[in-house]
């Protein structure tokens, strides 16, 4: 059967970004759709991009803003599916500048969830974060509502056809602005700056995160939020294995940080299932928790249920990050 994704028109929000480098490249060859647009605001990083995928006619380069709703139009024009990775991400800049952090990540939520349905998109699938549940810092306060504005879009909806999914998971090792690129570029001093040592993190591949929105536009009827399971560190233990040499300096934990993330919660729980690979997180809304075509052959968890980086059950062992890093050790902090 042919997959939805091939022959398509893709849009991608924020498709220099980390998350774009890895799902362009990974989705061309998989799926060869008809062209995937990538919309972002900064030239470079698209003249950057560009140059990576020279000769291919399948990608198109667009300069927009989420936060500008007729470009938007403009460039949803003949457009199939949509992956919303446009964020403002870095949690200290976001407490720092908390109104630019809102129209970006809430305001452009909204102008999207309208551009999608008035444009006749088919599926979006919008990209969180363990930061959006039980957030604490603003970054995650915007995405989840953000979460909130796609899983309620399916209703906002009215009679047109455009559904809305979403895609939740914890750190990706190894990209801009994350701790294995930081502790990595610092190694060389001696010492690492630990906020707190019983710190914990999820860790999740750049190529999971691509699998499990490809899994969401299959599998999505709307309002679902997809959370892979993916493997915990002590960020104590990271630390060790990227620089073995290095001494360990407890500084203090920053604002709108957690000692733990935490991608599902106890009032989650009531709406959970789970798969073989994931969970879904079905919508609170419009009796869709209870919807058979949504739950599919999905377990409910038990009540109480939380999903945290300190109470996992799958743990990433010292080999495996090793192996990681040096599997990609020329990608890590690029892209």
């Amino acid at each position: 059967m042919e997959n939805m994704l091939e022959n398509s028109t893709i849009l991608v929000t924020g498709g220099t970004g980390s998350f774009g480098h890895k799902f362009i490249p990974m989705t061309l060859e998989k799926y060869n759709p008809k062209k995937i647009i990538v919309f972002s605001r900064d030239e470079m990083k698209q003249w950057e991009m560009a140059k990576l995928f020279q000769g291919d006619d399948r990608l198109r380069f667009f300069i927009g803003d989420v936060r500008d709703r007729e470009r938007l139009y403009r460039a949803l024009d003949g457009v199939d599916y949509v992956v919303h990775a446009a964020a403002t991400k870095i949690v200290p800049t976001a407490e720092y500048n908390p109104f630019e952090c809102v129209k970006t990540n809430i305001n452009g939520a909204m102008n999207l969830i309208d551009a999608c349905i008035d444009k006749g998109v088919k599926g979006v699938v919008a990209l969180s974060t363990d930061k959006a549940s039980s957030p604490i810092n603003l970054y995650g306060a915007t995405k989840l509502a953000s979460d909130k504005l796609f899983v309620a879009g399916n209703s906002y909806a009215g009679g047109h056809d455009t559904r809305f999914s979403v895609v939740r998971y914890g750190n990706v090792m190894g990209s801009r602005g994350s701790v294995i690129p930081f502790f990595m570029s610092i190694k060389d001093k001696g010492v690492l700056p630990i906020t707190d040592s019983r710190m914990t993190r999820f860790m999740i591949s750049l190529e999971q995160g691509v699998e499990l929105v490809w899994h969401a536009f299959e599998d999505m009827v709307g309002g679902e939020i997809y959370v892979k399971k993916i493997p915990s560190m002590k960020v104590t233990d990271l630390a060790r294995v990227v620089a073995p040499e290095a001494r360990q300096e407890v500084i203090g934990i920053r604002p709108g940080e957690k000692l733990h993330e935490q991608m599902i919660s106890q009032e989650d729980a009531y709406y959970t299932y789970e798969y073989p690979e994931h969970f879904k997180i079905l919508p609170t809304i419009n009796e869709w928790a209870t919807c058979q075509e949504r739950i599919k052959d999905g377990k409910r968890v038990s009540e109480g249920f939380v999903y945290s980086s300190d109470n996992n059950a799958e743990w990433m062992a010292d080999e495996e990050l090793q192996a990681w890093i040096d599997e990609n050790f020329g990608e890590i902090g690029k892209i």
